[in-house]
């Protein structure tokens, strides 16, 4: 019993490690079936370290960030904006950043409209119906609102649409676009792909009306600490996916980074809040 004790003292981390939650937000840049897309991942990773994995798809941002302050769940994979509030509210980990197919980092914002509508730009857009995807998405928030507010004149969301409405999800946001429930929206190039890939949408459902500077990836986040036998063990694993898992998440995999990359999205936040500011 006595050497049972001591070995927990010595060992912690991997005697209790004996499974793992990952959240996953509601897609930025990760596609439109966040589950189809994510559970081979969340089963290789399991196969690999020999440990039961639960995956949590969330509704929305802010649960996914809550859950892994909280510790609810071990590790997420965040969307830019969304690792810097959970990196600001908890100083979370981070791990690894999302690289695309052609094996470069980062993705764009899009506004796209419906493609029936007689307009090509913002300004084009008065009065009619805009969707966010949700407060703490980065393109689908933070990146078209620096946008709007640096529009000459500036444009303020909520008085220049007759309406202004978060759905919750990159996917919704493009399916309200083809179904027509909705004018305006933004999303990324990434998720927009994989819906045109998937058959979920058409060319000629929508069109592409404005486009931002390309964006830092996606990232995978944690509550544990860079020297710790979590971190250590599945770091190795996500920045060596074979290309059978990184074809299923459309992606290029993962590959390490480290927090000063994300200094850009800290500038645009702090840019937002500033011309929000402004009288």
């Amino acid at each position: 019993m006595k050497i049972l004790w001591l070995l927990m003292l010595c060992f912690p981390l991997i005697i209790n490690a004996n499974e793992f939650k990952f959240g996953i937000v509601p897609s930025e840049g990760g596609g439109s079936n966040i589950k189809d897309k994510f559970t081979p991942f969340m089963e290789y990773l399991s196969s690999e370290i020999k440990h039961k994995i639960h995956f949590y798809p969330a509704s929305d941002y802010a649960g996914v960030i809550t859950a892994l302050c909280n510790g609810n769940i071990d590790f997420a994979y965040l969307g830019p904006k969304s690792y810097v509030e959970a990196k600001n509210k908890c100083n979370v980990t981070l791990m690894a950043k999302e690289i695309n197919a052609q094996g470069f980092s980062g993705y764009t914002g899009l506004i796209i409209a419906r493609s029936d509508l007689p307009i090509t730009s913002i300004q084009e857009g008065k009065n009619l119906t805009f969707a966010f995807t949700g407060p703490n998405s980065t393109s689908g928030h933070l990146v078209p609102s620096i946008s709007f507010l640096k529009s000459i004149p500036p444009i303020s969301p909520h008085t220049f649409f007759k309406e202004v409405k978060f759905s919750g999800s990159h996917m919704a946001s493009i399916l309200s676009i083809k179904n027509k429930t909705i004018d305006l929206a933004a999303t990324n190039n990434i998720d927009l792909r994989n819906m045109l890939s998937n058959g979920k949408i058409q060319k000629s459902d929508y069109k592409i009306i404005w486009e931002s500077d390309l964006i830092p990836g996606a990232v995978i986040a944690t509550k544990y600490k860079s020297n710790d036998q979590e971190f250590k063990m599945l770091e190795k694993i996500i920045t060596h996916l074979p290309p059978s898992i990184t074809a299923i998440l459309a992606n290029g995999g993962f590959e390490k980074t480290n927090d000063k990359e994300y200094n850009i999205i800290r500038y645009l936040m702090s840019v937002k809040k500033r011309l929000e500011s402004k009288p």
